[in-house]
C-alpha cells in the first residue's frame, strides 16, 4: 500500500535550501532539539562509532542501509510521507542494540497559526485549503515506534511558547527553520490582501506553540531488558504498600 503524498519533495528541498542561506528569523527550534539531543545522548554511556545523522531528509526518503551504531535525526521526520516506513528503515539500518534518537514537530504545533488561517479563509473567501502540515501526538508516535519493531521505546514531548509583537516575527522563524507550506495540496496563490488583514486581526496577539516530540528506541538484542512475564512478580503491590490484599468483590467492614 502506498502511503499518501502529503508533503511535495521539491518544494521542501526548496524551503530547506533558502533556509540555509535566509538572514532573518531566529533557529531556536533547531537549537533546542541539538540541545536536548545531545543532553539525552550525553546520558548513555557508550561510544558511538559509525553514526548516521538524518537533518535534512526529504518527504520521500530512503534511509542508508547501514548497519550503523546510532542514527540521529533533528527536526526533519514530520516532513516524511511514509514515517511509518522511514522508522522501520531506521530500525534495520541500525546494528543489533544500536540506538534511534529523533525530535520531530508534533502535537498542537502551529495550532494558532492553523485556526486563524482558517477563520480568515472562511470570512474572505467562503472556505479553507490547506496551509499548515498535520503533525502527530505523541501516544501515536510511541506506536509508530512498536510497531517499527523499535525495542525500549519512548516517545516524550516538550512544548515551547513563543509570542511575538507582528504575524511578520513568526513568518520570519518559519523561513528560517524551513518551515513554510509544502503541502502537496497547497493553493499555489497568492493569499488576497482581505484575507491577510484577517488573518492578521483573527492572530492578534501573536502567539505560537511548538510542541517538539522527542523519540527513542533500541534495535532488538538479547542483551537488553525483557519486560517480566505476568505473575511472574516476586513482591506483591499490596506488601509494598503496605495494605491488605482482599478478593475482587469483598467489602472491608
Amino acid at each position: 500500500m502506498t502511503a499518501p503524498r502529503l508533503f511535495d519533495s521539491k518544494a521542501l528541498a526548496l524551503h530547506r535550501a533558502r533556509a540555509a542561506r535566509y538572514g532573518g528569523g531566529e533557529k531556536f527550534l533547531t537549537e533546542e532539539a541539538r540541545r536536548n539531543l545531545d543532553e539525552r545522548l550525553d546520558s548513555i554511556r557508550r561510544t558511538f562509532e559509525n553514526v548516521l545523522t538524518l537533518d535534512a531528509l526529504g518527504a520521500d526518503e530512503i534511509v542508508p542501509p547501514g548497519p550503523f551504531d546510532l542514527v540521529l535525526s533533528r527536526l526533519a521526520l514530520h516532513a516524511v510521507n511514509d514515517l511509518p516506513g522511514v522508522l522501520v528503515q531506521i530500525r534495520r539500518a541500525l546494528k543489533p542494540d544500536g540506538l534511534f534518537l529523533g525530535a520531530l514537530f508534533g502535537g498542537e504545533t502551529l495550532k494558532e497559526l492553523r485556526t486563524a488561517f482558517a477563520e480568515a479563509e472562511i470570512e474572505t473567501l467562503g472556505g479553507i485549503s490547506p496551509r499548515v502540515a498535520p503533525f502527530a501526538d505523541v501516544r501515536d508516535l510511541g506506536g509508530l515506534l512498536q510497531r517499527a519493531g523499535f525495542a525500549l521505546p519512548v516517545a516524550d514531548v516538550e512544548r515551547t511558547t513563543v509570542r511575538y509583537s507582528a504575524l511578520s516575527g513568526l513568518i520570519a522563524d518559519l523561513r528560517a527553520h524551513g518551515e513554510t507550506n509544502a503541502l502537496a495540496e497547497r493553493s499555489r496563490k497568492f493569499l488576497p490582501r482581505r484575507t491577510l488583514a484577517a488573518l492578521a486581526a483573527h492572530y492578534a496577539p501573536v502567539r505560537a506553540t511548538f510542541d517538539i516530540v522527542y523519540l527513542t528506541g533500541w534495535a532488538p538484542h538479547e542483551s537488553q531488558q525483557k519486560p517480566l512475564a505476568p505473575g511472574s512478580a516476586k513482591a506483591r503491590l499490596a506488601d509494598a504498600l503496605g495494605t491488605v490484599e482482599r478478593p475482587a468483590g469483598e467489602k472491608t467492614g
